[in-house]
């Protein structure tokens, strides 16, 4: 059993897991967007380089781990939103707009019926 197949044995340690994974796959995403938009030459294949190792690290993170993340996916998608937010407003100067708060409120509720709802 490898470190993040015991790790994610544990609710607290899958969530850390998850935020940890999107976490990078927000970063990597972001490494792409340096370098199309907001770079150029040397810069820009540095951008590039960055964006795909840590997309490589997200793959790992998220398939290493024998888990059922189809089941975990609400929880994901609201991760990724907040870390989607956060790493705008600190890497780009983006923030968050009314009708982003409002549909954020809807994937954090939609996240939290994916992930409580017991059938």
């Amino acid at each position: 059993m490898s470190f993040l197949d015991r790790l994610v044995s544990n609710p607290l340690g899958a969530f850390g897991v998850l935020t940890l994974a999107a976490f990078l796959e927000v970063y990597g995403d972001s490494f792409f967007q340096v370098s199309f938009y907001r770079s150029s030459g040397f810069g820009r294949a540095l951008a590039y380089v960055a964006g795909v190792a840590v997309l490589a690290a997200y793959g790992s993170v998220v398939n290493v781990p024998r888990w059922d993340f189809g089941k975990l996916l609400g929880v994901y998608v609201v991760l990724f939103f907040v870390m989607a937010q956060l790493v705008a407003k600190m890497r780009f100067g983006q923030s968050p707009t009314t009708p982003i708060y409002a549909g954020g409120a809807l994937i954090v509720a939609g996240g939290m019926v994916i992930a409580l709802w017991k059938v």
